[in-house]
C-alpha cells in the first residue's frame, strides 16, 4: 500500500481529532471541565466526527494510489 502525503495529512487530522475526543471525555467526566460544561461538548460532538471522516479519507486516498 502507497501512503501519500495527504494521506498522512489525513491521518494526522484523525489522530488529533480522536486526542481532543478522549481528552474531552475525561474532562466532561470529571465535573469541572476546565473550557466549561457546553465548550468541552462540542469540542467532543465535533471531533468524534471528524475523527471518522478524516480516517474514511486516509484510507480511501490510500487505496486510490495503490498500484
Amino acid at each position: 500500500m502507497n501512503m501519500t502525503p495527504i494521506s498522512g495529512l489525513f491521518l494526522l487530522g484523525s489522530c488529533i481529532a480522536a486526542i481532543a475526543s478522549v481528552g474531552s471525555i475525561f474532562e466532561l467526566s470529571s465535573g469541572q471541565p476546565d473550557l466549561g460544561m457546553q465548550n468541552t461538548a462540542i469540542i467532543l460532538g465535533i471531533s468524534i466526527p471528524l475523527t471518522a471522516l478524516f480516517f474514511f479519507a486516509a484510507v480511501r486516498d490510500a487505496r486510490a494510489n495503490m498500484k
